[in-house]
């Protein structure tokens, strides 16, 4: 996934590249709202903001986007007043991320507004044209995950968890099959700077598996990580342990 930071501050934008990065995604900066205008970085699939910047105020910059584009706005920014969030998200932003933040959040929010907005048009489509709604909940085999509502039900019958437990599934459900190592989880379900004890992402899998009846829901990839497999699917899966 490509995504246009547009960010004054290298202090901000270097450390928020490189974590992105380590998620997968493509980052190209720039440090101000006429470059990040002028559409020289291709077609972005997301576009992460700045209000602060140099050139020119960032709602002007969020309001030339969305009236050429429907591609999703993250607004990032240290203004925290509840009117620049109201004005930024009445001009067509999809979601505001005030200054501090960590890059699990950051994640997180990308992934939310991305869901939200699948199917969102091109850089340079008319912001005018239809954009199909939100998809519904998950399906992978007999278990159902709702992120809106976050429950989780399986064969029919809600599985009760507990925030971290269901972040945690959500997260292995994004990509079902891959495996994710220890690292990348405890960095997005927890947060970067967590400085815990790692045995609890032990923990909370144990649980998981518990909850949903069979651990083969969620099997270990030795020296690695975890993934989400379909139990009784054919897909090549570390032993559960």
């Amino acid at each position: 996934m490509r995504l246009l930071l547009i960010e004054d501050d290298d202090r901000i934008a270097g450390p928020l590249t490189e974590g992105l990065g380590r998620y997968g995604f493509t980052v190209d900066h720039v440090r101000t709202g006429a470059a990040g205008l002028a559409g020289t970085h291709g077609s972005p699939d997301l576009v992460l903001l700045d209000l602060g910047l140099p050139d020119m105020d960032g709602l002007d910059v969020c309001r030339n986007l969305r009236a050429r584009s429907a591609v999703p706005i993250i607004m990032i920014t240290a203004r925290g007043e509840e009117a620049d969030r109201i004005v930024g998200l009445e001009l067509g932003a999809d979601d505001y991320l005030a200054k501090p933040f960590g890059v699990r959040e950051l994640v997180a929010r990308i992934r939310a507004v991305t869901r939200r907005t699948s199917g969102a048009l091109p850089f340079s489509a008319p912001a005018h044209q239809a954009v199909p709604e939100a998809p519904g909940p998950q399906l992978l085999g007999s278990l159902e995950i709702n992120r809106r509502t976050r429950q989780v039900h399986l064969h029919g019958a809600e599985v009760p968890l507990t925030p971290r437990e269901f972040d945690l599934l959500a997260f292995l459900a994004d990509d079902p099959g891959t495996v994710h190592s220890r690292q990348q989880i405890m960095d997005t379900v927890w947060d970067p700077h967590f400085f815990g004890p790692t045995k609890t992402l032990d923990a909370h899998v144990a649980a998981l598996r518990r909850k949903l009846g069979d651990p083969a829901w969620i099997t270990t990839a030795r020296g690695v990580g975890f993934r989400l497999t379909v139990p009784g699917d054919h897909m090549e899966a570390g032993a559960a342990g």
